[in-house]
């Protein structure tokens, strides 16, 4: 499978929890009453998250980006003779 990038430039501002979630009895689901763990805003530069940040008075912590290697094959070279170990199914 062949991932694509389209939209993932985007920086996201997540807020952390202000109390650990915990485990609802009755179901064993994970509860919390701290909704702030559900608001994600995806801004398209680091500026402009970093300004929303500053102008709320938010205290923010920047990851820089990731970068994924990007590995060249072919289909073919799932059959190539001199694989480590032996294509199966």
């Amino acid at each position: 499978m062949q991932s694509g990038t389209r939209k993932t430039r985007a920086w996201r501002l997540e807020f952390e929890g202000l109390a650990p979630p915990q485990v609802e009895p009755l179901m064993g689901w994970t509860a919390s009453n701290d909704t702030r763990r559900q608001v994600r805003m995806d801004f398209p530069t680091r500026e402009d998250a970093v300004a929303y940040a500053e102008r709320c008075g938010l205290e923010y912590r920047v990851e820089d980006e990731k970068t994924a290697e990007v590995k060249k094959i072919a289909y073919a070279d799932n059959f190539r003779a001199d694989r480590a170990a032996p294509w199966t199914h």
